[in-house]
């Protein structure tokens, strides 16, 4: 009974967003004695940590950090700090502006008399929100100390890979020796009323799909090389970090990358989390772009045909110069040059673009016939007869799936 009312009390937490937003990030600034007394102080902060990392080799302690401090064989480990912290009581940005502020990042391998490449100056990040900020905040710093008469920052910016915590002797050591080591390295530059620039986004009106993606997320990788690098469609399709949405009402609490975010007018149509593969994604796409009631969608996924002479046909059969793209994909299927009048009732062309379709028996309906079919989308396109003047083939296509466009656009696009 104490575990069932324990695990409904942290439910209860966790659902009424009172648990911490506890994150971590670590620095270097310097000898880890004073830099982990200056954070500890800080109201926000849960625990500071002296430790190692950024070097190349594994488990480092104090006596082989200070044997490789002044090597350019290897790559040496810094002594740093291990900060983790409640964000709901100190930002992100305070937290950073506070390690500008502690040291002199503009000194290279040393702090003060502190000399080697142990004592360097670096923030190792776990978050792109805390990669963004340190990134943003250190170009901001860096205009300050210009003004002041100092050089460039050297400071070390970089994900952190593996923390090793410092011998037990070195954990709270000023509060054990209060009259310990403990110089200020401070420029004295300090940061007034500047604003960090951090990128964000806001809604664009309409309809929009937004990937939200992670730094080292190898399925979000995946999903932009499959996915989001071949997208071609008039949905508007962007990629963001989490934290970078302004503006944007959710109703999907964001869990894992990739996240594909369906918005119209920026609320929240519908998500997927996790990796989507190719034909899912574009069958998302139409239900969201058509509606999973349009003709149009019936068509493209529901194998239906149009009908005959019908509205879209109409608009479609006599346009000028130009090609049809995929309504979905937004990849080009049928050429104007290609188009003939067969006074079918549906557009017809001799051919389709190369490599745009894929054909495939189909003996639906007590028939034997070869479906035409969108190559990246997966959509139901038609059927293609062998019945074309001079012997030729005939694509008979229904126009409610397809977009068409003026081949000056294309050229005016390519000038571009």
């Amino acid at each position: 009974m104490k575990k069932i009312i324990l695990f409904l009390g942290l439910s209860l937490l966790f659902s009424t967003g009172l648990v911490a937003k506890t994150q971590t990030i670590v620095f270097g600034a310097g000898c880890f004695w004073g830099v982990e007394k200056h954070f500890e102080n800080l109201e926000g902060v849960k625990r500071a940590t002296s430790g190692y990392t950024g070097g190349e080799y594994a488990n480092p302690d104090y006596e082989t950090v200070l044997k490789h401090k002044n090597s350019k064989k290897i790559q040496n480990h810094t002594e740093v700090v291990k900060v983790i912290y409640d964000e709901s009581k100190i930002s992100t940005e305070k937290l950073i502006k506070s390690f500008w502020e502690l040291h002199d990042p503009t000194q290279g391998n040393q702090q003060g008399n502190d000399k080697g490449n142990n004592y360097r100056s670096a923030i190792y990040y776990t978050n792109d929100k805390q990669k963004e900020i340190a990134q943003a905040s250190k170009k901001l710093y860096q205009k300050l100390l210009n003004k002041a008469g100092y050089g460039k920052i050297t400071t070390e910016i970089k994900p952190l890979k593996k923390f090793y915590p410092a011998e037990v002797y070195h954990q709270n050591y000023l509060e054990k020796n209060p009259f310990g080591y403990c110089p200020n390295h401070s420029t004295g530059v300090k940061f007034t009323n500047e604003k960090i620039d951090i990128k964000t986004i806001s809604p664009l009106g309409g309809k929009e799909i937004i990937v939200i993606d992670a730094e080292h997320c190898r399925f979000c990788e995946k999903f932009k090389e499959n996915v989001t690098d071949q997208y071609k469609g008039t949905v508007p399709l962007r990629t963001a970090k989490q934290h970078a949405l302004k503006g944007f009402k959710l109703s999907t609490k964001i869990e894992g990358t990739p996240t594909i975010l369906f918005f119209e007018n920026g609320k929240e149509v519908y998500a997927h989390t996790g990796y989507m593969e190719e034909k899912a994604f574009y069958k998302a796409v139409g239900a969201f772009k058509l509606g999973k009631e349009s003709e149009g969608y019936d068509v493209a996924f529901n194998q239906k045909t149009d009908g005959r002479f019908c509205k879209q046909y109409a608009a479609f059969k006599n346009t000028g110069d130009g090609v049809f793209r995929d309504k979905i994909s937004g990849d080009i299927l049928f050429d104007t040059r290609d188009r003939f009048n067969s006074s079918s009732g549906w557009l017809s062309f001799f051919k389709a673009v190369d490599g745009a379709t894929i054909e495939k028996e189909d003996n639906a309906l007590g028939m034997r016939r070869v479906e035409i079919i969108a190559k990246k989308s997966g959509a139901h396109l038609g059927h293609v007869f062998d019945d074309a003047p001079g012997g030729k083939q005939r694509f008979c296509i229904n126009a409610t799936v397809l977009e068409f466009e003026p081949r000056k656009e294309i050229r005016k696009k390519m000038k571009e």
